[in-house]
């Protein structure tokens, strides 16, 4: 079976990353686009050889016969669309983050769980060996329970959250607009914009759920959060500190440094030195091997796991509609806790 991918939002990375790893997998076809803006669905359709071009999500939805969605319209835009393709039973893949509201999260994950569809979240470094590796640790109790984690992670992308012109897209089809990461009032910023990448992997990993969040950022010139420092409980009791900072040297690139700790050990993981450890109380320790090539982010990985989803195949999603919801729900906190300098509850 060859699956019917549709794409809402054609903009920056359906161009540079989501249409071109779709055109590279052989169990899925892009056989319709659809965005407000005609004028970016004609030069997407033509690039990419796609005949079928909607203005209307419902009259897609209704015409193409699509066995997946992805969403990647800018992030206030995700939870009609992804609600809406997932009623008419399609999966979804549905870009970071999921959701600008624990309230569209939550309704997101309720969405796919009423229709018997998955939703994926393409948070990269969830779908690599590494990872699965770390989960598998956790669940099979080789930690212990998670009473503590740290989780850092900075990116070279002072520009974006500054409002001006990403330096890496300047040759793409299109580039990132201000309006989707540099405007406050449109859920820009770091944490909405990347630090989700960081929370998705600690979620799966470690399995928690957030109840609270105290927060204190750093602004950019545009009015969004370019530094992120922030102290947080788990539904389970565990203490979390979260992290975030988006400037980092561009030769430097993006980095996560995650670290959970157990009432029988710990797990270190560190993409920028390639190193995933099990560090037990009774000296049973293990080194999970990473290549270099490994721990470099990889936007089509999560791509490829979907068009494999939407063929039919089994497939293990790890970062699904449930840990969408959950990154959502904290990122939601964090930024009411930042505005109002309080403990913010998950919900509250």
């Amino acid at each position: 079976m060859t699956a019917r991918i549709g794409v809402v939002g054609i903009g920056w990375w359906a161009t540079f990353n989501h249409i071109p790893t779709i055109e590279d997998c052989p169990e899925a076809q892009v056989v319709a686009i659809c965005d407000l803006d005609k004028a970016r669905l004609d030069a997407a359709g033509d690039r990419f050889g796609i005949a079928a071009r909607h203005t209307d999500l419902g009259a897609m939805l209704a015409n193409e016969r699509l066995d997946g969605v992805m969403v990647s319209t800018p992030h206030t835009a995700h939870t009609a669309p992804a609600v809406a393709a997932l009623q008419a039973g399609c999966h979804v893949l549905v870009e970071k983050p999921m959701a600008t509201s624990a309230a569209d999260g939550r309704a997101i994950a309720r969405a796919a769980t009423k229709a018997g569809r998955e939703v994926l979240v393409p948070t990269g470094a969830n779908f690599t060996a590494y990872t699965a590796r770390a989960a598998e640790w956790v669940r099979a109790g080789r930690i212990g329970q998670v009473r503590h984690a740290i989780c850092q992670m900075g990116s070279a992308l002072e520009d974006l959250f500054a409002g001006e012109p990403m330096l890496e897209t300047a040759d793409h089809m299109f580039r990132p607009p201000a309006s989707t990461w540099a405007d406050p009032a449109r859920a820009g910023g770091y944490g909405w914009g990347q630090m989700s990448h960081s929370l998705a992997w600690l979620i799966h990993v470690a399995d928690l759920r957030f109840d609270s969040v105290y927060c204190l950022d750093g602004k950019s010139k545009s009015g969004v959060d370019y530094y992120d420092a922030a102290c947080a409980r788990a539904t389970n009791g565990a203490t979390i500190a979260l992290s975030g900072s988006s400037t980092t040297p561009k030769h430097r690139g993006m980095h996560m440094d995650i670290r959970i700790y157990g009432t029988e050990g710990m797990i270190l993981f560190d993409n920028e030195r390639a190193r995933l450890l099990l560090s037990r109380l009774d000296g049973t320790d293990e080194d999970f091997a990473i290549s270099p090539q490994e721990a470099e982010y990889d936007g089509t990985l999560p791509v490829r796991v979907f068009a494999r989803l939407c063929a039919g195949h089994d497939v293990v999603n790890a970062s699904d509609g449930e840990c969408g919801a959950r990154v959502t729900e904290a990122l939601d906190a964090m930024y009411r806790s930042a505005a109002t300098g309080r403990l913010a509850k998950v919900g509250g």
